[in-house]
């Protein structure tokens, strides 16, 4: 019993990576340098609350004005997080809720994103997101702030 469990958890985990892409992620096939170069631009229906953060310059040296921090956004039905690059600010976003589509400068569709999956935001990636659903979208971020920089043109929150 215990050997056909295992043979069929191996069989769905090699099917998994046998049909493409992973799960919130962008096909290989439709993967490109400069797939778009805007998007939305205005925020809607959005809320972005930061939970907590760490002071980085207090922990790790040269990391003056920078912080780690934890935010909730909150995307109801037809609500944008718009267009904005990562550049001097990584970040992982996970899905907790509801379902969203992110709309990245590195892929040539958008890129589907449910309860679980978690984005890698980095250096050059521009982008944005849209709640197509009927349910509001919630993810939890986790990002590297740099507090001393003026907030870019285009900076979502």
């Amino acid at each position: 019993m215990k050997t056909t469990l295992l043979l069929t958890a191996a069989a769905a985990a090699s099917l998994a990576f046998a049909t493409g892409a992973s799960a919130g992620t962008c096909p290989a096939d439709q993967m490109r340098a400069d797939a778009r170069t805007a998007g939305e631009t205005m925020p809607a229906k959005v809320t972005d609350t930061e939970l907590a953060f760490v002071a980085l310059g207090d922990q790790i040296g040269g990391l003056d004005n920078r912080r780690l921090r934890l935010r909730r956004l909150v995307v109801l039905p037809g609500g944008v997080v718009p267009w904005h690059s990562h550049t001097d600010r990584p970040a992982l976003i996970m899905t907790v809720a509801g379902e969203i589509t992110e709309y990245s400068s590195t892929c040539a569709v958008g890129i589907d994103h449910k309860p679980g999956d978690v984005a890698r935001e980095v250096k050059g990636v521009s982008h944005w997101w849209k709640n197509n659903g009927k349910v509001p979208a919630v993810l939890i971020a986790a990002d590297i702030k740099n507090d001393a920089e003026p907030a870019a043109a285009g900076d979502h929150m």
